[in-house]
């Protein structure tokens, strides 16, 4: 594990992303407390599932209705 300050941080940026992406767990304090972990993103590989939620979402009836005063409101000149 490797812990280094804010300022530390600035400067080693590059490397420390390194560390983290190798593996090592990352800590950037400031004054002493740790404040944030460094670690690397792990791009989820597993295929979409469709229909996954069905019957989970509900789009009401009238969706698609435009509201009149809303569509002026927008197409109004600025005062």
């Amino acid at each position: 594990m490797t812990t280094v300050n804010m300022h530390e941080a600035k400067s080693q940026l590059s490397s420390l992303v390194e560390k983290a992406l190798a593996g090592e767990e990352v800590i950037i304090g400031k004054a002493g407390k740790p404040l944030v972990k460094l670690m690397p993103i792990i791009k989820d590989e597993s295929p979409r599932v469709p229909g996954r939620f069905k019957g989970k979402i509900r789009i009401a009836d009238d969706f698609d209705a435009i509201d009149e005063t809303l569509i002026s409101s927008f197409e109004s000149e600025a005062r």
